[in-house]
């Protein structure tokens, strides 16, 4: 890569930096903001443990609902591996068993399902979703020519996300 120079002085590259709280790293892989992303839901499921240990079971479902199933701009995550997506759904089915005091093997849909609370595929699915109905609303000739572009990587993976088996990572480009 050439030097890029302002007034002469050449700038500093930054191997990744955070644009929004999303991490950008200069390959354009979501390893790093997917890990992010899994530190966050770690610290805060742990809190929710810890301070709400005596709460009723709804309680804790409706807290975890609000602050565990959040996974900020997972609906922007398009190049990642398999096992940086992975991590991320173990640490998700950790959290709901950690909060509800539930034993480490016991089956992820089942305590998904008992609970009626989204597991991680749905989750994911439903935030490309929305975002995916807010682009090709949106009025801003960009965001309409790449909604309506067939070839385009996002809408790709959007629409693999949608024809995936329920709990399979979302067609993302896995990596080696």
């Amino acid at each position: 890569m050439p030097p890029v120079l302002l007034n002469g002085v050449g700038l500093a590259r930054a191997k990744q930096f955070k644009y929004l709280g999303h991490v950008v790293t200069e390959d354009l892989k979501d390893d790093s903001d997917i890990e992010r992303e899994r530190r966050a839901l770690a610290v805060r499921c742990n809190m929710l443990a810890r301070r709400f240990a005596r709460s009723s079971i709804e309680v804790k479902i409706t807290l975890f609902k609000a602050f565990c199933q959040t996974l900020y701009t997972c609906n922007l995550w398009v190049n990642y591996t398999q096992r940086a997506f992975n991590a991320l759904r173990v640490q998700y089915n950790n959290a709901f068993r950690v909060l509800l005091g539930l034993p480490r093997y016991c089956s992820a849909s089942a305590m998904f399902a008992y609970a009626h609370t989204e597991g991680f595929g749905a989750v994911i699915r439903k935030r490309i979703a929305s975002l995916m109905r807010r682009v090709r609303g949106s009025h801003n000739t960009i965001l309409r020519v790449i909604s309506e572009k067939t070839d385009c990587p996002i809408l790709g993976h959007w629409v693999r996300t949608h024809a995936q088996v329920p709990g399979v990572p979302g067609g993302g480009r896995y990596l080696n």
